[in-house]
């Protein structure tokens, strides 16, 4: 197994997610391996770039595995299922867990979409808050959280977060220890929604951008009024501006008239190799997902699958999720289910029931009384929705 770290970890490179799930996996007989890249960041490029040594070194030390796993978490589970693209002769399964499987582009155009609603209602003329081209990052963080705080305090404030985070598809359970909102609880969900706007939508664009050479989102074309009617959410954004007094179409009008942002080609075509997947694998791919991410989004996971739907490969992915918030806090023995399932499908060729929600539960209930590892939740059936702008390069929105 080969491990691949998320975005923003230790430079030391890791064989695995913590020491207990390490441990546990050498006592099941696995081989464990990671690596890191020498540049940080979003390392995308040089951890796909550094497989082929890595895998070379194992078969020198170790001899010729039986098969090899791709894992990761975060940015690591969005290596994991590249390496299955890029490498297709060096991997056997991938095991992404709470991975942007969707990748950088739809992701990032996402967050796009949350930032320029924000700035076009609440601020537009205010050119601390950088959209994309950013050259002072803090200080477009501070401007945001600023504008954000501001905002929250008032109803017609509140109404506008509402509709900023919900184009940007995050969900409205978004915080840990908190009961999910219920159904009608507007006030509760929009409560959510700012709570998770700085760390889901005004992410770190400044580094990524000078990787790639350039502005790698854009937004022309985009209606913004469709996206709220495909949200799954338009509900409560309606009636907290109606709550508000505030006209939710002039809103829209004023979002729509907004002067649009295009992409740097060169930059975009860097993203999609580092990396945004195209859904074509030749071996199983398991994910895991929480419901609550809010970065990535739960809808990276519908738009995977339709991606491998489209490429025929849909016998070869199964999706699992547990229904909370949070972002990569699996318990060790949800991550060691899916770890033997995965192991069982290779070992068999064929899925069956293996991923499904009870199983699965069985299965890690199995594991934690046996071994002692941490339990946490249960996986839980869900049908993630598409990402609303699943493209991966200009034009084709």
């Amino acid at each position: 197994m080969v491990w691949n770290p998320g975005y923003g970890g230790s430079p030391e490179a890791a064989s695995a997610p913590n020491p207990t799930l390490q441990g546990w996996l050498l006592s099941k007989g696995y081989a464990l391996a990671g690596s890191t890249a020498a540049e940080g960041g979003w390392a995308v490029k040089g951890l796909i770039g550094n497989q082929p040594a890595l895998l070379e070194l194992i078969r020198s030390e170790l001899g010729e595995p039986d098969s090899v796993i791709a894992w990761g978490s975060s940015m690591g589970g969005l290596t994991a299922v590249a390496n299955m693209e890029a490498h297709r002769q060096l991997f056997d399964a991938a095991l992404p867990l709470c991975g942007s499987v969707a990748g950088a582009v739809p992701m990032l155009n996402g967050s796009l979409d949350g930032a320029f609603v924000l700035k076009m209602l609440l601020a537009p003329g205010d050119e601390r808050l950088e959209l994309v081209d950013v050259r002072d990052e803090p200080t477009r963080q501070a401007a945001f959280r600023e504008v954000l705080d501001e905002a929250q305090a008032t109803p017609a404030g509140r109404a506008r977060i509402a509709l900023a985070a919900t184009v940007a598809q995050l969900p409205v359970w978004t915080q840990r220890g908190m009961p999910a909102p219920s159904p009608r609880d507007y006030a509760a969900q929009q409560q959510q929604l700012y709570a998770a706007f700085m760390f889901g939508v005004i992410s770190p664009r400044q580094p990524l951008e000078e990787r790639a050479g350039g502005n790698f989102s854009w937004n022309t074309g985009v209606d913004y009024a469709r996206s709220l009617t495909q949200s799954g959410q338009s509900q409560m954004v309606r009636s907290l501006y109606a709550e508000a007094g505030l006209s939710l179409t002039e809103d829209l009008r004023v979002v729509g008239s907004a002067e649009r942002i295009s992409a740097d080609p060169a930059a975009v075509a860097y993203m999609q190799a580092n990396a945004t997947p195209a859904g074509d694998i030749d071996g199983p791919v398991l994910s895991l997902h929480e419901t609550g991410d809010t970065a990535p989004t739960v809808a990276q996971a519908g738009t995977y699958a339709e991606r491998v739907r489209q490429n025929g490969d849909n016998p070869l992915l199964r999706e699992a999720f547990v229904d909370r918030p949070g972002h990569c806090n699996f318990a060790d023995a949800e991550v060691a289910a899916m770890v033997t399932t995965l192991q069982e499908r290779l070992d068999t060729g064929r899925w069956a029931n293996l991923a499904t929600p009870g199983v699965l539960n069985r299965l890690a209930d199995r594991i934690s009384s046996a071994d002692g590892l941490g339990r946490g939740g249960s996986f839980a059936s869900f049908q993630p929705p598409k990402m609303l702008r699943p493209e991966r390069s200009p034009g084709n929105w």
